[in-house]
């Protein structure tokens, strides 16, 4: 599967219409980024069911901002709705084929009492 290109004009759309998406917050100029860049490339490639994206931090300065983007590359894992995984610094295929299990073995209804949980908690204080 061909990796997405993510804008403030479609984010919504492509990461609240899809269960799950692997999303690579990325620049140009960036050494680590371009050696990531195939990696993640053909992880999409095995992963035909998923929605790989990326984001060019520098032409989407408000997507990076919105979640706190301090390094590149950064790997952020949503599904359904909800960032289960992010970490900056680019992955061997091995740790990103992990991480993708991990994410996928979620039982996402304790995901989501746990959410739940932790914003009543914000409430509270």
């Amino acid at each position: 599967m061909s990796t997405v290109e993510l804008t403030k004009d479609n984010f919504d759309e492509i990461v609240s219409g899809n269960d799950f998406v692997l999303i690579n917050f990325w620049a140009t100029w960036c050494g680590p980024c371009k050696r990531f860049a195939p990696i993640f490339a053909r992880s999409s490639d095995k992963h035909e069911d998923l929605v790989f994206a990326k984001v060019e931090t520098d032409s989407q300065p408000e997507l990076s901002s919105a979640f706190q983007i301090q390094s590149v590359p950064t790997l952020m894992i949503v599904r359904d709705n909800i960032a289960v995984f992010s970490q900056p610094g680019a992955l061997p295929p091995a740790a990103l084929e992990d991480v993708i299990g991990q994410a996928r073995g979620l039982d996402m209804d304790e995901v989501r009492a746990s959410v739940a949980e932790a914003q009543q908690s914000e409430r509270a204080e």
